[in-house]
């Protein structure tokens, strides 16, 4: 065999491989896709663009516009729990956290046997990351980020910190991989620029999981002073949170552009929602015409902007009708990532891929808004059964260490949310036999519920130098 001839056989033998290496890696990444979970933090219903807000925010519209917005989707009252839930499938009545938040002195998180989502992709081939606020626990070292599925971790562990000195109550709160770092700067720029970074780390490497949960747009609501113009009609708190906003619009922007520029954009999910509705709303918020906000069970405290955006497989613009809930992104992501995973606990949470992807409509879906004590609600088809017995804010002004703490004003509420979404419009004593098979089945969750976990601070109390050290 002459000399040309063989190495024409080596080149073609090279060429034929690297296809198939290529084919493989195509085919790996069509089976598995990046995730990247945007959470914003107090985030109004209708302060985003695609609900015709004031306040502009073009990167997330781009998103919208590029996927499907979940029209009716829905959380918890307030952020702890909803965390608890997408890290988990599972209603925080499971966990003890339906009450409250998880405070800085807290000596609970979310519990050790439970199996979270970035353990699952984890243990499918993803690299994990969180960049934000983990504020699931931080008492002892077993529940930081990095022991629960987490490769890489860098922000804050407690909610309302300063975005500039990253203190909370006097306690310093940023760290990377769970140890303090002083990065100095503005925290949702800070956020930023790590996302980027991971995003740059492993794009077209190995599929990753990004969860970025950020501070923005939770108080106190501080910015630079460059992100205020424009907002020159707005005042107080809302002037300021609409320049935070801003700022987390940008930072999304520069997250999305870093998945474009490494060529990642249609081996990409993107999902973003808020954590729970709007505080003070028609102060600092919009909740739209949506009823309360944050704290509460209305539609204002646990329906929220929401959207999911993947090229190729979730058709452009749609606007998806079926009710969901956060703790249907645990089974939903884990079954596109194809992991198996193998979960002891059963999951409260759906598979809600043909939904999104086909607009497949599930209208007899029944969903936990929450099951406190003696207070909370559940939607069930188009109806929704509110159980008073709890104390809630009509305003959504709330002090979190408050929520579920008890009165007596044992009310109960049924609305029709396909005619009355709302909640203008109380028609339990028009229907007091879909009230009592509704409140039954409240009351057969509310049975299940371990005992919540919030905490009084101790007397004598004293703030560590540094959270979690």
């Amino acid at each position: 065999m002459s000399q040309s001839s063989f190495l024409l056989i080596v080149v073609t033998f090279l060429s034929s491989s690297l296809a198939l290496a290529y084919e493989f890696t195509e085919a790996k990444r069509e089976a598995a896709p990046n995730i990247v979970i945007l959470l914003a933090d107090d985030l109004g219903w209708k302060d985003v663009g695609w609900h015709g807000s004031e306040i502009p925010t073009p990167n997330l519209d781009r998103l919208a516009n590029a996927g499907a917005q979940l029209d009716y989707f829905y959380v918890q009252p307030v952020c702890s729990p909803t965390r608890a839930a997408l890290m988990t499938g599972r209603y925080p009545i499971r966990h003890g956290l339906q009450v409250g938040v998880i405070r800085p002195w807290a000596q609970h998180g979310l519990p050790l046997e439970e199996l979270t989502l970035a353990q699952g992709l984890k243990d499918a081939g993803y690299a994990t990351a969180i960049v934000g606020k983990w504020h699931l626990g931080h008492f002892r070292e077993e529940y930081l980020p990095t022991r629960r599925g987490f490769d890489q971790q860098y922000g804050h562990y407690n909610g309302a910190i300063d975005y500039f000195d990253h203190t909370r109550d006097g306690g310093f709160d940023w760290h990377r991989d769970d140890q303090v770092c002083r990065d100095e700067g503005y925290s949702t720029h800070l956020l930023a620029d790590e996302a980027v970074r991971i995003v740059q780390q492993h794009a077209g490497r190995k599929p990753f999981f990004l969860y970025v949960p950020f501070n923005a747009v939770h108080s106190p609501h501080q910015v630079p002073r460059k992100y205020l113009e424009g907002f020159d009609h707005l005042k107080g708190d809302r002037r300021s949170y609409a320049g935070m906003l801003t700022a987390m619009d940008e930072a999304i922007g520069r997250i999305i552009d870093a998945i474009d520029e490494a060529g990642e954009r249609s081996h990409t999910l993107f999902f973003f929602s808020s954590d729970n509705g709007g505080p003070a709303p028609g102060k600092v918020t919009s909740n739209g015409d949506l009823r309360a906000g944050k704290g509460t069970v209305y539609e204002g405290g646990v329906r929220v902007p929401a959207l999911m955006a993947w090229e190729g497989k979730i058709p452009a613009g749609a606007k998806i009708k079926t009710p969901m809930h956060i703790v249907d992104l645990y089974p939903t992501l884990l079954g596109v990532a194809h992991a198996k995973v193998d979960q002891h606990l059963p999951l409260d949470g759906l598979n809600m891929w043909e939904a999104i992807s086909k607009d497949k409509a599930m209208p007899d879906r029944e969903i936990l808004i929450n099951a406190a004590p003696k207070s909370g609600a559940l939607r069930s088809g188009g109806w929704k059964l509110v159980v008073h017995e709890g104390k809630s804010s009509a305003t959504g002004e709330v002090d979190e260490e408050a929520v579920g703490q008890e009165n007596t004003l044992g009310r109960i509420e049924l609305f029709d949310l396909e005619k009355d979404p709302n909640e203008r419009t109380n028609l339990a004593n028009v229907h007091p036999q879909r009230v009592q098979a509704m409140l039954q089945r409240w009351n057969e969750y509310r049975s299940e519920a371990i005992a919540p976990r919030s905490e009084a601070k101790p007397q004598g109390f004293v703030v560590p130098e540094i959270w979690g050290q």
